[in-house]
């Protein structure tokens, strides 16, 4: 093959991964616009309906614990398998789907069935989801593909919230509320059906073997997933930091939304510079975000408004990192035909870290403001010198070859 024909090889298949990317970033749009529009309001749907605070509590915790545990079960069976599309379009029908329903929900036994239905449907379909993507992202570049990816799905986040208020203030129920949201869930899975027919083989897309590829999963695999677990055990969910605003009076109550709001637009756009930076870079700058998102606990816990917001713009740079980069760094050390089961793994630790180190820190806050956040920021920079690991043992298998 000449140079030249070489060269439009390498731009058809640089252009190919891109439309797939680009689909799949569609998809996540019209999907986080539903199920984030809806998490804007079922804690209050949740009330109206009877249920206690306790009962709220333990279905935000229970839902996300699922969220997390059954990506394990779900990137097993999809690299067993093979059916990449037909468990993400399960995965999407019933992530997607519960919520409308939830317009229908006459007691909140039936609303939190169907709010835990629509974590399990996010469970079911991610692996898979994540694992096509890393086979796409391996010709643009892991860290730009995982980004832009996420830049459209916090660009859905911000906006399903927004389109449920104009809902609220027009209609003035949650239950129109939940029936408008039927509309961004068929059209994801309008165009997740497209995807699939024009990219029937995904795994395809890439053509470049990682250089980590192995019968298993590697030592630095398992370094890793450690490592992010720190992270996530140290890192805050949002609804203990809205209980804190709430109670400490760091402003109106109409501004916590907007706090949010401004955390998923830094996340965004943290998204594709961190992809573009790791791509150039690689580990460091993963562990530079550890660094810098570690500041947001006494920002946030101990700050006045200016300090609260500048804390927000760090906890939003950090999401960005472990929706983005992070994930981009896992698909070099896992082979190609186990990709998804190793996301599956390693969503299902950071899962398990995230939700004990939230019940510890919602413990630590009764008891001291102070042990959460030395906790918080303990527990994240604790992950450095396992990153700092991790490169070194990448870096010694690439001299090897």
């Amino acid at each position: 093959m000449n140079k030249n024909a070489e060269t439009d090889s390498n731009y058809l298949s640089k252009a190919t991964s891109w439309k797939f990317i680009i689909l799949i970033g569609v998809v996540s749009l019209f999907s986080d616009m539903t199920y984030e529009g809806a998490r804007s309001i079922t804690g209050p749907f949740l009330g109206i309906l009877n249920a206690s605070a306790t009962v709220v509590g333990i279905v935000a915790g229970l839902g996300e614990f699922i969220g997390y545990a059954l990506r394990l079960v779900s990137g097993y069976l999809t690299d067993r398998l093979g059916k990449y599309w037909g468990i993400t379009f399960v995965g999407y029908a019933l992530n997607l789907f519960a919520v409308p329903v939830l317009a229908l929900a006459g007691n909140w036994q039936l609303a939190a069935l169907l709010i835990l239905m629509e974590r399990m449907g996010k469970a079911i379909r991610t692996p898979a989801r994540d694992a096509m993507l890393s086979h796409a992202t391996s010709e643009v570049g892991r860290g730009w593909g995982f980004g832009f990816h996420e830049a459209m799905d916090q660009i859905g986040a911000m906006l399903g919230p927004l389109i449920v208020a104009l809902v609220l203030y027009v209609k003035g129920g949650y239950r129109a509320g939940f029936a408008y949201l039927l509309i961004p869930a068929i059209l994801a899975v309008l165009v997740i059906t497209i995807a699939a027919r024009l990219y029937p083989h995904p795994q395809h897309l890439e053509v470049t073997v990682p250089k980590l590829e192995t019968k298993g999963l590697t030592h630095p695999y398992w370094l890793y997933v450690g490592a992010v677990g720190l992270i996530g055990a140290g890192y805050a969910d949002f609804p203990l930091i809205a209980y804190h605003f709430g109670k400490a009076a760091i402003a109106p109550p109409n501004w916590i939304p907007i706090f949010y709001a401004v955390a998923m637009g830094v996340d965004a756009v943290a998204a594709l510079i961190l992809g573009r930076l790791f791509d150039r870079l690689g580990m460091p700058v993963i562990m530079a975000v550890s660094i810098l998102s570690a500041l947001f606990a006494p920002l946030v816990f101990l700050g006045g408004f200016n300090l609260v917001l500048m804390g927000m713009v760090f906890w939003g740079i950090g999401m960005g990192a472990q929706e983005s980069i992070i994930k981009a760094a896992l698909a070099e050390m896992v082979p190609r035909d186990r990709r998804a089961t190793g996301y599956g793994i390693f969503n299902t630790g950071f899962g398990l870290f995230w939700f004990l180190g939230s019940a510890l820190m919602g413990t630590l806050y009764d008891f001291s403001l102070w042990s959460l956040i030395i906790f918080s920021i303990a527990s994240q920079l604790c992950s450095l010198p396992i990153f700092f690991r991790v490169s070194k043992e990448i870096c010694f298998v690439h001299r090897q070859e």
